[in-house]
């Protein structure tokens, strides 16, 4: 019996293909003034809203806010220069925030760096062996849940300066023991500090809603800052806490660096790779999304990974792509990876020129941006509608969100992935359908129909026993499938497997057949696999599944006419 096979796919893609930047893929297309001109105008924009974002994040991280300026000028600058992105911004990110507080409080500002640096390094491995395809993979309610417990974390860690609180000790991290320590100085609460955080959260909301255009964070900082000033309010400010921010950028240095502290920073270095390549990824799917490109994930994984190292170097945290700043940059016409890069450099020139006016900054401003923030980062409709239609993505959203919330952010994306991959095998094993029989003919059809004459061989034959599998096979359902074909593969002269409706089959299930076909040999059994696609029969042969123990055909009807003939 001749067999047919389809030719090979063509080879993946080379590493030139894979790794060349998104900038130098927009030079080749051709880019010229109006290019440069929508760039910069998108940059400049995106810089507007990155400026006070940026500085409350690094407060909220625990520490100084011009560490959170130097990340979005140099780590933002790296990702849109060597991206796989067109439209990323990278720089600070809430989602960072815990990770960063903690590293900071166990490890000092040493440590939080070196960390950094170590994650950069990871990255670029997780990018160079191409692992990035992979990611995004991660279940579509463990992102839900994950970013959702972000923000009620990082809304817990504006309490503070929301209420204007002045507690008599360190504020603890933990949520549990954390909010009953804000109780017990809710006495201290100041009406200044509110008004000026409910003024910002105000401003921000109706400006989004009544000027959409407008960075409605930029003129909430910015009146807020001058009603504290002209009314001489009591409230605390980036020049009271932090003594104001630098002018320009420090020198870059390496941070303190010995065996002792990378061991003990290396979990913080591992947590802070796998969230940012998870919400970098994201954040280029989102822009893909809104414009209809393609970014390359392994590409934009080693831009994130030299992104952190040069953060570090120059004194700033982690780095990831940052999924509001790149919708900003998106909606304001980008056209390019050169407005991440002009954001970078307006960014600079804002600390160059504006310095010494963000001493005047309230911190229940910034507490105001943040809470706006976290509030934006509950995707609610999506949170809803998994609510409502399924009970297991259910579980794994609440099992995700109550443990990111209560135990630690990569603890609930690990469980929530693992959570997830078992109910998906369940699935996948309950969906697979199996079916023995022995038709009277293949089809019911009128007799020559397409100028073919009635074929004998047709015919049903009691020696022949036809096997079809429907759905993926694969070691969730191996165990069931097997004992079936254990129990039939040697009770006739013949038996046929119909695998034209398995898409897939992993070595587990080509196990199982190879020894289902053995043991059919030698009890005399002729066994006949028919259908298979390149794919599935490539694997099956590469595990032993072919001659003498069997047969390939191209289909159930090849298969019964040769061993009709037989």
């Amino acid at each position: 019996m001749q067999s047919k096979t389809a030719p090979l796919p063509a080879p993946g893609p080379g590493f030139a293909e894979l790794y060349t930047p998104k900038l130098v893929t927009v030079l080749r297309e051709g880019y010229g003034l109006a290019g440069l001109r929508a760039d910069a105008i998108a940059g400049l924009t995106v810089a507007i809203v990155a400026l006070p974002l940026s500085m409350a994040i690094a407060i909220a991280s625990g520490v100084s806010p011009e560490r959170g300026l130097f990340t979005a000028v140099v780590g933002g600058f790296l990702v849109s220069l060597l991206g796989g992105s067109r439209f990323q911004i990278g720089g600070p990110a809430g989602a960072f925030i815990v990770l960063v507080a903690a590293t900071v409080g166990r490890h000092g500002l040493d440590g939080l760096l070196l960390a950094t640096m170590m994650s950069g390094v990871f990255l670029l491995a997780i990018g160079y062996l191409r692992l990035g395809t992979y990611i995004k993979y991660i279940p579509f309610p463990v992102t839900v849940g994950f970013t959702a417990g972000i923000a009620v974390i990082i809304f817990s860690s504006q309490i503070r300066d929301l209420f204007g609180l002045t507690p008599t000790g360190p504020e603890p991290g933990d949520l549990i023991e954390k909010l009953p320590f804000l109780w017990e100085a809710a006495g201290t609460a100041s009406a200044a500090a509110m008004a000026i955080a409910g003024a910002t959260i105000a401003l921000i909301v109706g400006l989004k809603r009544y000027r959409p255009g407008w960075p409605g964070m930029l003129f909430a900082v910015v009146l807020t800052s001058a009603l504290v000033v002209a009314l001489d309010l009591p409230v605390e400010t980036i020049g009271t806490r932090f003594g104001g921010i630098p002018r320009t950028l420090p020198l870059p240095a390496l941070p303190s660096v010995s065996r002792e502290l990378a061991i003990a920073v290396l979990p913080d270095a591992i947590a802070f790779a796998l969230l940012g390549s998870i919400e970098s990824l994201l954040s280029a799917v989102v822009a893909d999304g809104m414009t209809g490109r393609r970014h390359r994930s392994n590409c934009e994984l080693v831009a994130q990974g030299f992104a952190n190292i040069g953060s570090a170097l120059f004194g700033g945290i982690c780095v990831t792509g940052t999924i509001a700043r790149t919708a900003t940059n998106v909606r304001a016409g980008a056209r390019g990876p050169v407005a991440g890069m002009l954001h970078s450099v307006f960014l600079l020139a804002f600390m160059l020129l504006a310095a010494p006016l963000a001493a005047y900054i309230p911190l229940a401003a910034l507490a105001g941006v943040l809470a706006t923030v976290a509030w934006n980062m509950i995707e609610k409709p999506a949170f809803a509608a998994i609510l409502r239609t399924s009970r297991a993505d259910t579980a794994v959203l609440l099992v995700t969100l109550a443990l990111v919330i209560f135990r630690d952010l990569t603890e609930g994306i690990v469980v929530g992935f693992l959570l997830g991959a078992i109910l998906f095998i369940d699935r996948m094993a309950k969906s697979v359908a199996t079916e023995a029989h022995a038709p009277l003919v293949e089809e019911d059809v009128a007799d020559a129909v397409g100028g073919k004459a009635y074929d004998p061989t047709m015919a049903s034959d009691p020696d022949t026993v036809v096997y079809r599998i429907s759905g993926a096979f694969f070691f969730g359902t191996a165990a069931t499938v097997g004992a079936v074909l254990d129990r039939i593969a040697d009770q006739r002269k013949n038996f046929i497997l119909d695998c034209s409706a398995v898409p897939f089959l992993d070595s587990t299930a080509a196990n199982v057949i190879e020894g289902a076909a053995r043991k059919a040999h030698r009890a005399g059994v002729r066994f006949v696999v028919a259908g298979a696609s390149p794919e599935v029969r490539r694997s099956l042969e590469g595990h032993g599944v072919r001659a003498p123990e069997v047969d390939y055909a191209v289909s159930v009807a090849e298969a019964r006419g040769s061993v009709a003939k037989r």
